[in-house]
């Protein structure tokens, strides 16, 4: 911005100088100079009026991780370090009973996106662009854009393959962007140093790396670091912003940098038992969704703690390049007049019920982190919610803090009530579908429903004495009239789920998946000095 300093120019000090034989043509041109100088001043006010008016309006800073489940000390697990994200929640509005809608990365984050049902986006597969399900749906990224915000993308927001299309758009939306930045780095460099369960895989499988360099090598290490260079600059141009910000850790392969390792002790990280006899206990398709890996099953304890640090030190690497976007944030005066969402895309398993990763419908499939702070809501700092809320109602959050209209088609619903009352409830129970079943947890309940052939099973669980959901109260007579409730109100949940929103336009089913991007390493193709050569048999 041109600043102008004008109090000490007088008539008399302009003509005491070196240059005072000019001077009479130069009284001719004063009037007009200063008339220019004016000009130039109010300009510049004018200006800066606008970036302050643009000010006016509340940035938005979103920050998804890949596959993080609660395991966080802000959410009472004294054993990872996670020092960012919990400062960032005592800052701000915690909510602890969050359900993602389908426990996969793909369906998860075309739902939340969008403020829909899977049900309703028909996307209930990984790989699937989000147009060719719904091609009039206004996402989030596109509803800040129509509002004249910069929408950027860093990493991972919509879906692609984790690790194999790093470095690549995946199933983007383009519409959802102005700018968008694929950060590509060390770990998917070195994927041929991994451990893995599964020889060359290394996204679907348990496998992990306690890598050499430092975090700014690392791809999410790149991705914080092209942020804070975002940020510097709204810093400069005072342009309103939704940035967002997608980890692509704790998702394996469990990569950061050893000292993140050493953060851990290894005889200190606990992993459940659970029996085949327990299996007995539940419906075949609840049976299945667990042991569905069979490499994973009864891992050796030794094997099994390892992996579990490994994911621990990789939840905290990804803590500290949020603390580096939110030291910025801070730091370049953008926190006063920015709100922060910190989220994960669904829970994840760590050994809980036999099982380790995701897609299952118990509380650590279904159960993510949810802050938020900073700007619109300072004067609820310190608010913990245990009201059963989804991973839909971001978008619709977003909107009234921000003071945009919500589009039509979105069915979720905002958060705000909480911020004034943390015990008030917006929806009785929050819904997850997977595959063939559909689950409601309460804030003291879990029902699930399983479709198996033309009959249909149950679960259910009572969170007040059975919060790992290990003792299946179907058949107890003294939860029968529980049950009737529940099935009613999860009956009334599925159908509400299904129906088509007002303003979605064409819905199309039975999208097929576009083809995985194949398991090829950097390694495969360069040698140890990083020289390009022909594929590795």
């Amino acid at each position: 911005m041109l600043i102008l300093k004008t109090t000490n120019v007088t008539k008399s000090a302009f003509f005491n100088n070196p240059y005072a034989n000019f001077m009479p043509r130069m009284k001719n041109i004063l009037p007009i100079s200063l008339f220019f100088i004016a000009t130039l001043i109010c300009g510049c006010k004018q200006d800066q009026t606008k970036k302050q008016s643009k000010n006016n309006k509340l940035n938005v800073l979103f920050i998804i991780a890949d596959d993080l489940n609660c395991d966080l000390g802000i959410y009472g697990n004294s054993t990872v370090k996670s020092p960012h994200i919990d400062n960032l929640g005592s800052k701000g509005i915690i909510f602890k009973n969050v359900h993602n809608q389908y426990p996969l990365c793909g369906p998860s984050r075309a739902s939340f996106m969008t403020g829909m049902y899977a049900d309703q986006t028909n996307i209930i597969a990984n790989n699937i662009y989000l147009r060719s399900a719904v091609p009039d749906v206004i996402t989030l990224g596109q509803r800040f854009r129509q509002q004249g915000y910069q929408s950027v993308r860093i990493g991972k927001i919509f879906h692609y393959d984790n690790p194999s299309s790093i470095g690549t758009s995946g199933c983007d939306d383009i519409y959802s962007w102005d700018q968008t930045f694929n950060p590509y780095g060390r770990d998917k460099k070195e994927e041929y140093k991994i451990n893995t369960l599964s020889p060359r895989r290394y996204g679907g499988t348990l496998s992990w790396l306690a890598a050499e360099g430092k975090d700014e090598e690392q791809t999410d290490g790149i991705g914080a670091t092209k942020a804070i260079e975002y940020l510097n600059e709204f810093a400069k141009t005072g342009e309103n912003f939704f940035l967002a910000v997608g980890m692509y850790r704790p998702h394996t392969p469990y990569v950061a940098p050893k000292k993140y390792f050493d953060l851990y002790n290894r005889e200190d990280v606990e992993i459940d038992e659970s029996s085949d006899e327990y299996l007995t206990t539940l419906p075949l398709s609840a049976a299945k969704s667990i042991r569905a890996k069979k490499n994973q099953i009864n891992l050796d304890t030794l094997l099994a703690k390892e992996i579990k640090e490994a994911y621990y030190a990789t939840t905290s690497f990804i803590d500290a390049q949020i603390g580096r976007i939110l030291d910025k944030l801070k730091q370049s005066g953008l926190a006063e007049n920015t709100l922060v969402i910190f989220t994960s895309d669904h829970g994840y398993h760590l050994g809980e019920h036999g099982h380790w990763q995701k897609q299952t419908l118990f509380d650590n499939a279904t159960r993510v982190p949810l802050i938020f702070a900073g700007a619109g809501i300072n004067n609820k700092a310190g608010i913990s919610s245990n009201s059963p809320v989804e991973l839909i109602d971001i978008y619709p959050t977003i909107m009234e803090i921000t003071g945009i209209e919500i589009p039509e088609h979105v069915v979720g619903k905002s958060l705000v009530p909480l911020f004034i009352n943390s015990e008030y409830n917006i929806r009785n129970s929050a819904l997850t579908k997977w595959r063939n079943g559909y689950s409601i947890k309460t804030k003291r309940y879990r029902i699930t429903k399983w479709k198996e052939e033309d009959q249909f099973s149950y679960e259910l669980y009572d969170h007040k004495y059975d919060k790992k959901e290990l003792n299946n109260l179907i058949g107890d007579s003294g939860y029968s009239d529980v049950f009737d409730s529940l099935k009613t109100q999860l009956e009334i949940r599925i159908i509400n789920s299904k129906l088509t929103p007002p303003g979605i336009g064409i819905q199309r089913k039975n999208i097929k998946a576009l083809d995985k991007a194949p398991n090829i390493t950097y390694g495969d193709i360069h040698d140890k000095n990083g020289v390009r050569t022909s594929m590795k048999q």
